[in-house]
């Protein structure tokens, strides 16, 4: 068992870091054509559904995890942008991420990356503009720390190089952690066990794995070799995606970075929507 976990950990970690190392290269040098400050007046704009098109896009071309997209959504609130679209961006930038995105589709297949997008855009948005008619603005403090600035960089590989590093100092540590739960998994737990346990087509396995996924602090980099070796075990889709929603869409330290920015009630709300979107994102993931 030993043996075979180790070999399935190199074999995922190799897998991993090849695509990682290229995807990431050649998206920062995609990102240097990005004209942000154009993008940030379309975030703005008048048409508030053209406004969320592009929230959603930023959302996909500014990879963070939960945490690191809070100094963005700061900055957001200090220049006075629409508050379905700061809503609409806090959701979404964690699960959208165009490298993780990639590597779902080479690991987990195009058509469930696919939905999986579709599902995650449209469920952001869905939560932004109800929040904004409950008039949640209301319950945002005063905005105090430090907004995040955009770099400016000229094109060049050195640049796209040196993001890529960058890059792979903050999330490929969490890759490697994925890959050596997934290589345990694999090789010790009774592939029977997950089958009969969480293969079940029992509703309320949805739910419970979107509520046991989000205080664990596990970005969506680090589920994906998760969530692959158990869907190779047995367990449903559906339980898969929506632990692996929740787990990426929020965590516990994010959650008390937002008690500094939200009062209590927007955060309750914020938990609660995290939740929602993870347990419909299953559903539908175990309906289709």
């Amino acid at each position: 068992m030993i043996n075979q976990a180790f070999i399935s950990f190199i074999k995922i970690a190799v897998e991993l870091t090849l695509l990682f190392v290229v995807i990431t290269f050649v998206i920062s040098l995609l990102q240097q054509y990005i004209p942000y400050e154009k993008m940030e007046k379309k975030l703005s704009g008048k048409n508030k559904y053209i406004a969320a098109l592009f929230t959603l896009l930023f959302a996909f071309i500014t990879p963070f995890c939960s945490c690191s997209t809070i100094p963005v959504v700061v900055n957001m609130l200090k220049k006075k942008l629409p508050f379905s679209i700061v809503m609409i961006f806090l959701f979404s930038s964690p699960v959208l991420d165009p490298t993780i995105l990639t590597i779902m589709a080479v690991i987990m297949g195009f058509k469930v990356t696919v939905i999986y997008t579709l599902v995650t855009a449209s469920l952001s948005v869905i939560i932004g503009f109800t929040l904004e008619s409950l008039k949640m603005e209301r319950a945002v403090k005063h905005v105090v720390m430090k907004g995040y600035q955009e770099k400016k960089v000229k094109f060049s590989f050195k640049s796209a190089w040196k993001e890529t590093l960058e890059l792979m100092n903050s999330v490929y540590p969490y890759l490697l952690i994925g890959s050596a739960i997934g290589a345990v998994i694999y090789g010790f737990v009774p592939t029977d066990w997950i089958a009969t346990t969480f293969g079940k087509e029992d509703w309320w396995l949805i739910p419970l794995a979107a509520i046991v996924g989000l205080p664990l602090y596990i970005r969506l980099s680090s589920m994906i070799p998760i969530s692959q070796m158990l869907i190779l075990k047995g367990m449903a889709l559906g339980p898969v995606m929506a632990m692996m929603i929740s787990s990426a869409g929020a965590s516990l330290p994010e959650v008390v970075v937002l008690k500094s920015l939200f009062k209590t009630e927007l955060v309750i709300l914020f938990v609660i929507s995290v939740i929602a979107m993870s347990t419909i994102s299953g559903f539908l993931f175990y309906f289709i």
